[in-house]
């Protein structure tokens, strides 16, 4: 959507902020992925990473950015595997954007069945933990303010919650 009343305000390397029309700024982000994963007993798989944007640790759903000629699957198996170790089948479940009010970021999601284990190293500046959680206690962690979360995992504890409460569903969610 770019106009010729378009001014570049910072170009950095996973954003540019821009100035609409003289008067919007708005933020170029990399497109990014997060995945839902839940085992047999109803846990999701989740990290936990330092984020210093906000001075503190999150418990998220494994995710990261899209690289440059990567497809959004692509991503999800590469971030899977570095974040948790593992590998498996996966179905993009939606893709939405992030906070349109002012930024572009377009987040795909997807859903790993079939875990087995598939390790790439870590990112170099990050340092994560494996949990295994239910969705039902990450949304009260969040709610009591015992854990702070993304946006992509709540949406995704969400969707847990109503998978493993949706008659017809497996109470297992059947995906390891």
């Amino acid at each position: 959507m770019a106009s010729a009343d378009t001014e570049t305000i910072y170009k950095g390397k996973i954003l540019t902020v821009e100035r609409l029309g003289g008067k919007w700024e708005v933020v170029r982000h990399q497109p990014a992925v997060a995945v839902l994963v839940l085992n047999g007993q109803g846990e999701m798989l989740l990290v936990r990473q330092a984020r210093p944007a906000i001075g503190a640790h999150t418990v998220e759903a494994p995710a990261g950015l899209i690289d440059e000629g990567e497809t959004p699957e692509q991503a999800a198996r590469r971030e899977l595997q570095e974040e948790a170790g593992f590998d498996g089948e996966l179905t993009l479940l939606t893709r939405f954007f992030t906070s349109p009010g002012f930024c572009d970021e377009e987040l795909h999601v997807f859903r790993a069945r079939d875990l087995r284990a598939s390790k790439l190293p870590q990112d170099a500046d990050e340092d994560l933990e494996v949990l295994w959680m239910t969705p039902q206690a990450l949304l009260d962690g969040l709610r009591d303010g015992a854990l702070v979360s993304s946006g992509p995992s709540v949406a995704a504890a969400l969707y847990g919650v109503l998978a493993l409460n949706t008659p017809g569903q497996s109470q297992t969610g059947q995906d390891q």
